[in-house]
């Protein structure tokens, strides 16, 4: 009997033996079965979305959902190993031997092998369920003729009189096409889709065509065939001309190349290429458009920016961004197509208020607007019925088989997209409708999904920001602002790229987006969740579940249980995101999300982190910035992955002696640097920062910090807040900084720093209580890419700021506040040649306009809040003796409560310098709640 058993076990020891020394080879063998298995769902997508018949797609995409949740498990397996594997114990280790440590051996042991067996079943699924799609649906070559390229050739047939709003662009473009210079020039007009580019296009095309001698238009489909193309083009060019068209069907492109040169050759033409879709398409077609130096033009309507990046390497090129209709062009555009002949030119009072609730649902984008324009004509006849329609569009844009065709054509520009670009457009459904997500957040999200894969020459950051700025490119994600250095600072998707976006996570499992409209569904497919309302609704949700980010976007109070709760079901999380919620506690099994990635309490009411926080071992980023000071405690110390710590102040406390251990640190603020500054030298030890902000620095730590912050190669920027303003900062900075983009300093400074100067890549400089006597303002604006100069309260002594000749030659924003001591600011004719925005706020003893103001040709925006009365005569629009100055400038803003003008004088007579700091702050509060008056400058 012990003989049976010992011949039944010891195979399994074996082969248990061999599985645990094999994992790591099969865990990097599902890796790349993964990725092609992503492939294949990604092609066999494309093919289900091509499909016309109704059923069988519907059959593609359940079995579709199939192979997802198949492509999660293997997901899971393989984040399990990762985690599984870096609690390995160290072979060496002598502490292996002791009992505890061998239990947690053993426990490890079981774990990989329970891995091992689950890599064999999954791997088992994986062939199977890939082998039924390709059985019962072939993915073979996808024909890009479909009836939507039939609908998206609607606009070359509009009829003139049904054109709005495009009066502008055509004037505009007519002129490029027929005047300018003789060499061939390409003429772009970039737009999302649905914006109007084939209508503005093929209106301006037939207006100048008469200009040349020939004249072409060729819709270029998506993945075109380049000898096809230029068999059409020659064939089209022939046929233009009346002349019989040679046999180019047996030509190879070189011969093509030179047919369609020997027809154009001394011709001026006109070719409109219409929705370019390839970044290469110009090195395609170049070399067969011979440039005569006769006013020749290549016309070209896209949605992908980079198309015009490559035109031009070899050709003059000229850019035309279509933007949306005007809330009233677009109300006109409506009613045309809603009334048809019975519209007058003027929207009937009745419907007005609700036909623009309509445009603006539909975000001013042509395509949509006729569409349901079409549809009301037919179907709503009085203003009940449209705001019905208006109340509904949501759910008419996803039934209606008229309406389809909007969504249908968006989807165009998805498709093309590579798969981790495609995440990442998904990514904003996660977010409400019109939402403006600032970019910051929405990368780190972007990275702790995976969607960013590293670079040898880049961070995840930056290649990150490159896959949104391809997204941006593409015209799929709008921006909502712009840093003053021309970065994207905060973004949006267009309301129907976001329906859009929607419709495809319920295809997808990518999301599920929880609010009053939209109860949790069942579903064995769910990847991440967006919670927009009460816990109520999430009291049936499944206990299993491939949930892998979670964002809240509720106003109700948060409970601890039910968040609790909700962490325990959702133990696989890598996003948990609580910004703006009523968050007062924190879960209590927080520790156990050991895959969690990203970590946001920003804006809510937490007081405190737990120390369970050491235990995410795999977090990247960790946000509390809630308004209160933070301490955090010393097991954070064990986040070795930790890279963004933010805070609106983070106490030291805890880790003051030990946060050098966090080396993968590359951003972290607001640091409150404790008494004795330990804190500084530990900094040293973090060479990754590239974004460092401290706070109650003291000048006695100058020595210490000067000395880490000179290991800090790679920073970008750098805030220093001094806790006593006598204390002066005196940094003595050896390295070249080199990366130094943004400097902010607050405090009392002994000098004009020297080093300052030496910063090549300095983009924005603040000074606030600098107390100086004297800057170096001609050495300053020899630093070759400032953008932004802030002289704050009390940075500055002087009686007098001396612009010269020739400096700052790209600043683009100047700012002065609360300068006590300044009476006059002259400004060279060659000085600030770029400056769009100058700022002026509470300086009481400049009382006249800066001398030169008027040579400052690119001034967009003239503030001028809180300044003496006399200043404030002499620029007024009417009277003003020194409006001349300033006429030029189109947006003025003028601000003036005497109130506090009185107080200020007054504070300003009776106080010390440093007694007064207070009421300063307190009056710049006060400001912003302060009413404007605008007026215009010309």
């Amino acid at each position: 009997m012990a003989e049976t058993a010992v011949s039944f076990v010891f195979p399994k020891f074996l082969e248990a033996v061999k599985m645990l020394r094999d994992l790591p080879k099969e865990v990097e063998e599902l890796t790349d079965e993964l990725e092609s298995f992503q492939d294949f769902i990604h092609d066999a997508n494309k093919m289900a979305e091509a499909e016309e018949d109704n059923n069988r797609r519907d059959r593609m995409r359940k079995r579709l959902m199939r192979l997802r949740k198949t492509a999660f498990f293997m997901e899971d397996v393989i984040d399990d190993y990762v985690i599984c594997d870096e609690k390995q114990p160290e072979e060496d280790s002598r502490c292996a031997a002791l009992l505890c440590e061998a239990v947690e051996f053993i426990k490890t042991q079981i774990l990989r092998l329970q891995i091992a067996y689950r890599i064999e079943k999954v791997k088992s699924l994986a062939h199977t369920e890939k082998d039924w799609f390709e059985n019962h649906f072939p993915i073979g070559s996808r024909s890009d003729g479909s009836i939507w390229d039939n609908i998206r050739m609607e606009p070359h047939f509009i009829k003139e009189d049904e054109v709005v709003g495009l009066e502008g662009p055509i004037k505009t473009l007519k002129k490029w096409l027929t005047e300018g210079r003789k060499e061939r020039t390409v003429i772009s007009i970039v737009g999302m889709a649905g914006s109007g580019k084939t209508t503005l296009s093929k209106q301006v095309f037939d207006k100048v065509h008469k200009h040349f001698e020939c004249h072409v238009l060729i819709t270029v489909s998506r993945s075109y065939d380049i000898e096809k193309l230029l068999r059409d083009l020659t064939n089209k060019i022939c046929e233009e001309r009346k002349e019989d068209p040679p046999r180019v069907e047996s030509m190879d492109r070189m011969k093509l190349i030179e047919e369609v040169n020997k027809l154009l050759c001394k011709k001026r033409y006109i070719v409109l290429f219409d929705d370019v879709w390839n970044e290469t398409f110009w090195d395609d077609i170049k070399f067969a458009l011979i440039d005569n130096k006769n006013g020749s033009r290549i016309l070209i309507t896209t949605r992908v920016g980079k198309v015009v990046d490559f035109c031009k390497n070899s050709s003059f090129v000229e850019v035309y961004k279509l933007q949306p209709l005007s809330k009233e062009k677009s109300l006109e555009l409506l009613c045309k197509k809603a009334f048809g002949y019975g519209f007058d030119g003027c929207c009937p009072k009745d419907y007005e208020e609700v036909g623009l609730d309509i445009v603006r649902k539909c975000e001013c984008l042509p395509l949509a607007i006729v569409a349901i324009g079409s549809l009301l004509y037919r179907k709503c006849k009085s203003p009940p019925e449209w705001r019905r329609f208006s109340q509904n569009l949501s759910s008419e844009l996803q039934s209606n088989s008229e309406l389809q065709s909007v969504t249908k054509i968006l989807s165009l520009s998805y498709d093309d997209l590579p798969k981790n670009l495609k995440s990442c457009l998904l990514y904003f459904g996660m977010y409400p409708e019109d939402y403006e997500v600032k970019c910051g957040r929405l990368i780190q999200q972007w990275i702790a999904e995976g969607f960013v894969k590293q670079d040898c020459r880049r961070n995840l950051e930056e290649v990150a920001q490159e896959q949104l700025m391809e997204l941006i490119s593409r015209s799929l994600v709008l921006v909502a602002s712009f840093t003053t250095d021309g970065k994207v600072k905060a973004c949006r998707v267009h309301d129907s790229i976001h329906e859009m976006i929607r419709e495809k996570m319920k295809n997808t499992g990518f999301c599920h987006y929880i609010d009053e409209h939209n109860d949790f569904e069942s579903s064995d497919i769910i990847r991440r969740l967006t919670i927009a309302t009460s816990s109520k609704c999430l009291s049936e949700c499944r206990e299993e579940s491939h949930v892998r980010s979670i964002i809240f976007f509720t106003k109700e109070d948060l409970s601890e249980d039910f968040t609790s709760a909700l962490l325990a079901k959702y133990t696989r999380l890598k996003v948990l995101d609580f910004e703006f919620t009523r968050l007062w506690d924190v879960p209590k099994n927080l520790g156990s999300l050991i895959h969690l990635k990203y970590l946001s309490f920003r804006k809510t009411s937490i007081s405190s982190l737990p120390k369970s926080i050491g235990e995410l071992q795999n977090l990247e980023t960790l946000d509390v910035r809630t308004g209160e000071e933070i301490e955090i405690p010393k097991e954070i110390t064990k986040l070795r992955k930790l890279r963004c710590l933010f805070g609106y102040r983070i106490s030291t406390i805890e880790v003051k002696d030990s946060l050098g251990k966090l080396t993968s640190l590359e951003k972290i603020h607001e640091l409150v640097i404790d008494e004795d500054g330990v804190v500084i030298r530990e900094l040293g030890k973090l060479n990754q920062l590239r974004d460092l902000r401290l706070s109650n620095f003291l000048g006695r730590h100058s020595d210490s910090l000067s000395s880490s912050i000179n290991e800090m190669q790679l920073l970008e920027r750098l805030d220093i807040f001094v806790q006593y303003m006598t204390e002066p900062i005196d940094l003595h900075i050896t390295s070249s900084l080199s990366k130094l983009r943004k400097l902010h300093l607050v405090g009392t400074l002994k000098a004009f720093p020297s080093w300052i100067l030496q910063l090549q890549s300095l983009v924005k400089l603040y000074l606030k209580y600098s107390m100086l006597n004297n800057i170096p303002l001609k050495s300053l604006g020899n630093i070759p890419n400032l953008l932004i100069l802030t002289f704050a309260s009390r940075s500055y002594k002087g009686e007098t700021l001396h612009f010269e000749n020739g400096g700052f030659g790209k600043l683009k924003e100047l700012q002065f506040k609360a300068l006590y001591k300044l009476r006059s600011i002259v400004i060279d004719s060659g000085a600030l040649q770029s400056l769009e925005k100058l700022h002026m706020f509470r300086i009481p003893k400049l009382k006249t306009v800066p001398s030169g103001i008027q040579y400052l040709q690119k001034l967009q925006v003239l503030d001028v809040l809180y300044m003496p009365t006399e200043f404030q005569q002499r620029i007024y629009p009417e009277t003003g003796e020194d409006h001349w100055m300033i006429k030029h400038v189109p947006d003025v803003l003028r601000m003036l409560n005497f109130n506090d003008q009185l107080l200020l004088d007054l504070v300003v007579k009776i106080g010390e310098e440093r007694e007064i700091l207070r009421a300063i702050e307190w009056m710049e509060r006060a400001s912003r709640k302060s009413a404007s008056q605008v007026v215009g400058g010309g």
